[in-house]
């Protein structure tokens, strides 16, 4: 299935499930839980964090768990205050910024690398087993003014038009599961900080996923090489379509399982069951 089939369908589901809102508020609580259980595992576990899914429920719950690093349990921490800050962000209507990409970065990185935490890199970097090399760090501020710009124009956020005309500077109106996953490469192939980009990354596309009423993404780390593999196509031959599609096959499931638990369907597979679609 190609992303554009994703779409309509993701436009389908999303439709359907805006037509039972409101939703019984303990089952948002729940899924919500659950939602953001799985995210902050699964984007920690894709970095190298070896907390399992319990025991990060555990971290979560404030409990300690013996013999695991300090720095694994601060990522748990971390990943969940900065996941509450984004949706923070989403609730507040808040534009995109570098300050609140930078904002972002901080939490992910508080306690772990104080230093460096929500500040842009002074040196170079590799990204592991990966072709493509990052921008030297003098033009990482550049870099990124220039991603926001994009984003603004993008989405529309520079006008009073919900989305720029196709004739509007060579920006044509696109879905927001393709800008989303578009920020997502972007931000990625300039690697503004040093550690801390890719849970950054998941951070912001999912930002911009629930901007627009979609649900968060959730990659899951059994899926890291293919993951992997299709942001360095986008990085070095500039075919973001495996990457968009894979986005979209996800969005698609999370819908789908959302939907199948709301309509009574407890039985849906968490993202660690699922393929890539």
């Amino acid at each position: 299935m190609n992303a554009a089939t994703h779409f309509a369908e993701i436009d389908r589901l999303k439709s359907l499930l805006d037509s039972l809102r409101p939703l019984p508020e303990h089952t948002v609580r729940t899924l919500h839980e659950q939602q953001v259980l799985e995210w902050t595992y699964h984007s920690n576990a894709i970095e190298g964090n070896t907390l399992t899914l319990k025991e990060t429920k555990v971290v979560l719950e404030g409990i300690t768990i013996g013999g695991k690093p300090l720095r694994e349990h601060f990522e748990v921490i971390n990943h969940k205050e900065a996941i509450d800050y984004v949706e923070a962000i989403v609730h507040n209507q808040e534009a995109l910024s570098e300050w609140q990409i930078k904002s972002i970065h901080h939490l992910v990185l508080k306690n772990i690398d104080d230093r460096n935490a929500g500040q842009y890199r002074q040196e170079n970097v590799v990204i592991a087993g990966a072709e493509h090399l990052p921008p030297d760090y003098i033009k990482v501020p550049e870099a990124m003014a220039g991603l926001v710009d994009w984003y603004q124009k993008a989405t529309g956020l520079d006008s009073p038009s919900p989305q720029p005309s196709p004739a509007e500077e060579g920006v044509l109106p696109m879905h927001p599961v393709e800008c989303a996953a578009r920020l997502h490469v972007d931000f990625v192939g300039i690697h503004p900080f040093v550690d801390g980009n890719g849970r950054t990354s998941r951070l912001l596309m999912n930002f911009e996923l629930m901007r627009r009423g979609f649900l968060p993404v959730i990659i899951p780390v059994e899926n890291r090489l293919a993951y992997y593999d299709a942001l360095d196509t986008a990085h070095t031959r500039g075919d973001y379509s495996l990457f968009i599609e894979l986005v979209a096959s996800l969005e698609q499931a999370a819908l789908e399982r959302y939907l199948r638990i709301v309509q009574g369907d407890n039985s849906v597979p968490s993202p660690s069951g699922r393929g890539l679609g």
